[in-house]
């Protein structure tokens, strides 16, 4: 074994191709940086996606075990995910070295061509979770795409997500939901309704806000009681009550590797926020007010892209819903023998 013959390099370095360096054009200086920069964040979505689709495979047995290392490997993959996504953000240092004029020199020989056809990063969102009627422009996100590509973001679409794959592990978690934890449970209210455990929750969490936030109760109810399920979201009452539990509780043994599962997911949607912030800043800087070369609002596209494309925002919001670790209920001794090492 070779290196070069390893890494293909042949390939690799001669998959370059300036538009601006054929026949009857003046070679762009920066070219070469754009085509480079590209490419590498093309393989990055790549690792990326590979990394992603084994958590689903993890995710997606029966019953993921808990007690074995699946869960431990999850997180470390998101990890990885969240520090590849990470060098993403900082390539664009690189291409900020390349000036507006510089870009001019070789921009318009890229018509129609576009980042907006990139069908990897089309697939990778829709693999973590992002719904197709979600989407900001979602009229037109496939049109400037090949067919083989359309078919595969579509088949990425009716495939279980993360989300999708989440939200069925946080609804079988037995803890706030088998009865046989909570008989010698003490509640605070002096409620007793099941399950006792919310009802407790949900009077000391509503005594605890401020007078501007009182519209919360609202959105309490509406999240974590049994309520007719809300199509719009991607996580259950179930679930939510399962993943605030799990951020109430986090410093329990049982409970470690779980939040950090869910905090991977808040940081994975805060990389791409950030990727996409940046993204926005840099195309002002490059082209201002002008449109996309593949024809769209440029960063007027991004904009709206960003604020809409949070794929694990449900997640984000239960932070509404914590309160002062000094006022949370005291756990059951049967509770927390579970909950702490064996």
């Amino acid at each position: 074994m070779h290196y070069s013959e390893y890494l293909e390099l042949d390939k690799i370095l001669n998959a370059q191709h300036p538009e601006s360096s054929k026949a009857g054009h003046q070679p762009a200086h920066d070219e070469m940086l754009f085509i480079v920069i590209h490419q590498a964040y093309e393989l990055w979505f790549k690792q990326i996606q590979f990394e992603i689709d084994s958590v689903i495979a993890i995710m997606s047995k029966p019953a993921l075990n808990d007690n074995s290392p699946e869960l431990q490997t999850i997180v470390h993959r998101l990890t990885r995910v969240c520090t590849i996504l990470k060098v993403l953000v900082q390539q664009i240092d690189i291409m900020e070295t390349m000036t507006p004029m510089d870009f001019l020199d070789f921009r318009d020989m890229l018509r129609p061509a576009s980042g907006f056809q990139s069908w990897q990063f089309k697939k990778l969102e829709a693999t973590l979770g992002l719904k197709f009627e979600n989407r900001h422009g979602k009229e037109y996100y496939t049109s400037q795409l090949k067919e083989t590509e359309v078919a595969v973001i579509r088949e990425a679409e009716n495939t279980p997500s993360v989300i999708r794959l989440l939200n069925g592990w946080l609804e079988r978690m037995p803890f706030i939901n088998d009865n046989a934890y909570w008989i010698n449970y003490q509640p605070v209210s002096g409620n007793h309704q099941s399950p006792v455990f919310w009802s407790d929750y949900e009077y000391i969490y509503v005594n605890s806000l401020a007078e501007a936030e009182k519209n919360n109760e609202a959105s309490f109810k509406q999240v974590f009681n049994d309520a007719p399920a809300d199509s719009s979201r991607s996580l259950s009452t179930k679930a939510c009550r399962s993943a605030l539990f799990i951020m109430l509780y986090r410093g329990y043994p049982m409970l470690e590797l779980p939040f950090q599962l869910l905090d991977r997911l808040l940081e994975i949607d805060n990389q791409l926020a950030n990727w996409r912030n940046r993204h926005i800043n840099m195309v002002q800087r490059m082209i201002g007010t002008r449109i996309g070369t593949g024809g769209s609002s440029g960063a007027g596209y991004l904009k709206a892209a960003m604020d809409k494309h949070s794929i694990f925002k449900e997640i984000a919001q239960l932070n509404s819903f914590l309160i002062d670790r000094k006022q949370l209920p005291v756990l059951p001794k049967e509770l927390t023998d579970k909950l702490g090492y064996h």
